[in-house]
């Protein structure tokens, strides 16, 4: 499992902007792409040596200062709790203040790694000024400019010291790993039941009666496969509970572990934003995902209700269009049994390799039917194609402009790939590369099948 690294602190000491600095690149706004309408606190990070999940606490305004330190107190204290390592961020320019004394004698009682970290140190003067943080009686401050990229490199190198030796099996490939997802009280523990044969997970229609992560594996049709039930995913504004509020980082961790993730949705209630998240966190894993449409019994339907239904399905995920839908109810059994089916189906595609014969030969049929746009009046010219992965698959596409090939085209060759070789139900990964082999691949966003 990624080790978990949460960064408390005020607000606007540069929590976010280290976020994005440690991800890489600033979180953008694109349509049609997961993400357009969630808060983006979470990240699993994997350009450094050891991959680890990273997760931003801000973004509450105090309304008076006591407002501030019940908030830093309520939030610090939750990512103490479920974090396995955490970054303090102050700020030089404003100095200590009492809410950072408040956060810091909370952080002397915690046997975890702690990195009390001053932000916004941009030269010599403001360095010198960030030895008053040295009365925290701390061991060690990290002073840093986020914005600037100061000093962040060798505060990765540290953090990335302390984190556990990975106890990260290879996968097996023959057993297949089903997470369960979605908002509370959607009735993930009452199909987990359904799915077993016997209650094995207790099943309450009291939201967020699943607190942890609950592995059971089992056979079917002499098939191993490990499921995993997780607590409910509630918007960050909602989840105000101790033991809830964290329980989202417990579920990602879970969906990072799955191959395939069962997206649970209320019949009743229908698509609601917190689905969406919940749908963008597994799009960007590059999991196998299929829509479980529960409590379908108690829903009035007539003969256009289901056409309907899944009409809103691929309105509201069109990043998730290649995801199957089923309709079930876990309370009565109705159709649960297609469940397993549809797994193993998105299971053999999420493994599925290409020859590179195949490949090339599809490939090339569909770069001379339809020839990429011009690149700045230059032709954009393709030279070959391979798939460099399973779980999810990937490919890479060599060229001579692998920076400036159109997104519409990327979607086309998808489609096309999709098409050829039955990838209609997983989410598949592209990169375009140079002719130099050295130079790094542009992975590209997974990208929906054509509606």
């Amino acid at each position: 499992m990624k080790p978990l690294v949460a960064i408390v602190g005020r607000p606007n000491v540069g929590k976010s902007t280290l976020f994005n600095r440690l991800l890489g690149h600033r979180r953008a706004i694109v349509d049609d792409t997961p993400g357009v309408t969630r808060d983006r606190n979470y990240a699993a990070i994997t350009r450094f040596d050891k991959p680890f999940i990273l997760i931003d606490t801000g973004g509450f305004e105090p309304v008076t200062e006591n407002r501030l330190l019940q908030q830093m107190r309520e939030q610090s204290r939750l990512a103490i709790d479920e974090a396995d390592v955490i970054i303090f961020m102050m700020d030089a320019r404003s100095g200590l203040t009492p809410a950072d004394i408040e956060v810091a004698g909370m952080l002397r009682r915690v046997r975890k790694p702690i990195f009390y970290v001053v932000n916004k140190v941009d030269g010599d003067k403001l360095e010198n000024e960030s030895a008053e943080f040295y009365s925290l009686g701390v061991g060690e401050l990290h002073t840093i400019s986020a914005e600037h990229n100061r000093g962040v490199g060798d505060l990765v190198e540290s953090i990335l010291e302390v984190f556990p030796p990975s106890t990260e099996c290879e996968v097996e490939e023959n057993i297949t790993r089903i997470a369960v997802v979605g908002r509370p009280n959607v009735g993930k523990s009452s199909l987990v039941n359904r799915l077993l044969g016997f209650e094995r997970v207790v099943a309450n229609e009291t939201a967020g009666t699943t607190r942890d992560s609950v592995d059971t594996p089992f056979t079917c049709n002499n098939k191993p496969y490990l499921l995993i039930d997780t607590a409910g995913i509630r918007r960050k504004g909602k989840t105000t509970e101790k033991l809830e509020k964290y329980s989202v980082c417990d579920a990602l961790r879970s969906i990072e572990r799955a191959d395939v993730v069962l997206m649970v949705i209320d019949a009743g209630e229908g698509v609601t934003e917190q689905d969406e998240r919940i749908a963008g966190y597994i799009h960007e894993a590059g999991k196998g995902c299929v829509f479980v449409i529960n409590k379908w019994d108690v829903l009035e339907k007539d003969n256009a209700t289901l056409g309907i239904y899944i009409a809103k399905i691929r309105d509201g995920f069109k990043y998730l269009a290649y995801a199957p839908i089923v309709c079930v109810s876990a309370k009565t059994g109705q159709r649960t049994g297609k469940i397993i089916t549809t797994v193993d189906d998105v299971m053999a595609q999420f493994c599925r390799r290409v020859s590179t014969s195949q490949l090339v030969q599809v490939f090339n049929e569909a770069t001379a039917a339809h020839h990429a746009p011009l690149s700045h009046g230059r032709r954009i010219k393709f030279y070959f194609a391979t798939q460099v992965a399973t779980r999810p698959p990937a490919f890479v596409i060599f060229t001579n402009q692998p920076d400036n090939i159109h997104f519409s085209y990327e979607r086309y060759l998808i489609n096309k790939f999709r098409e050829a070789f039955g990838f209609d139900g997983v989410p598949l990964r592209i990169m375009f590369r140079g002719r130099d082999k050295s130079d790094s691949p542009r992975r590209t966003a997974t990208t929906p099948p054509k509606s």
